[in-house]
Formats: C-alpha cells, sequence, structure tokens
C-alpha cells in the first residue's frame, strides 16, 4: 500500500480505552468520547498511521483530535488523513468541516481550513461539549467548505 493509499477504520465503542489513553497522552480531549453522535477512526498508511474523530450529523461536522504518530510526523501523513476524513465526512452528507486547536493552528491551514470567529459557528457546532467547555475560548476555530 503507498501513502496515496490508506485505510480508515471506525473505531468501535470497545476499543475507546485505548482511545482514551493515547488522546490524553497528548493533551486532547477525552471527556466526551463516549458520547453519541462522535465517531473516531485510525488511520493507516504505508508511512505511518494516525487517528482522527467526526462529530455531528448534518451539513456540519466538528473534526476532532487529528493525531498523527510521532515516528510518521512531518511527512504529509497529517494533511493525508485530513483528506482521507473530508472524503468520508462528504459521504455522510457534511458540507463543511469546522475545528478546534489549541496547539497546532499552522496545521488546518496547510489542510484547506479557513480561521473564522467562533460567533459565526452554526448551532450544531457552538453547543457541543467541544465548543463550550472541552476547548477554552481562546482555542483557534477554522472552516473548510466540502
Amino acid at each position: 500500500m503507498s501513502m496515496s493509499m490508506a485505510v480508515l477504520t471506525a473505531l468501535a465503542r470497545g476499543q475507546h480505552a485505548a482511545l482514551r489513553m493515547v488522546l490524553d497522552a497528548a493533551g486532547l480531549p477525552v471527556a466526551d468520547l463516549d458520547d453519541a453522535g462522535r465517531q473516531f477512526y485510525r488511520f493507516d498508511a504505508t508511512s505511518g498511521g494516525g487517528l482522527a474523530g467526526l462529530e455531528g450529523t448534518g451539513a456540519d461536522r466538528l473534526l476532532r483530535s487529528v493525531l498523527v504518530d510521532v515516528g510518521a510526523r512531518h511527512r504529509g501523513l497529517g494533511r493525508l488523513l485530513v483528506n482521507t476524513i473530508d472524503a468520508q465526512a462528504r459521504a455522510e452528507g457534511a458540507q463543511r468541516l469546522h475545528q478546534l486547536t489549541t496547539t497546532a493552528a499552522p496545521f488546518p491551514a496547510r489542510c484547506g481550513f479557513a480561521p473564522a470567529e467562533r460567533k459565526d459557528a452554526p448551532p450544531s457546532i457552538a453547543t457541543s461539549h467541544e465548543f463550550t467547555r472541552l476547548c477554552p475560548a481562546t482555542a483557534a476555530y477554522f472552516v473548510k467548505s466540502l
């Protein structure tokens, strides 16, 4: 499998304990992993792997917890992971992805996201736990049309 041939695998709820440990170690939110409306994925490509999640239904989805394996960083794998998640979200009917970050603000822009004002977030995103409780008000907010 080449880097352009990546596999996205939905994680079952039974895999959330391991997911929780990995995300917690990376400083990413874990308090609501088991809540309804969230799907996390394992991403695998020849050059490495990672994790990411989608939250919500409908036209607007929240991209969460994008994390590339430590040994595979700085090789373009994060962008490939986001492109693969984009395709998954689009296949599920999403029209826009939203993302919050406290540590990786340059990354969303490299993946086609544009900075946005939190006050402009649609209600389905603005009322999410990630938006209201898990990410501080200082987190950078980004939006991407699919």
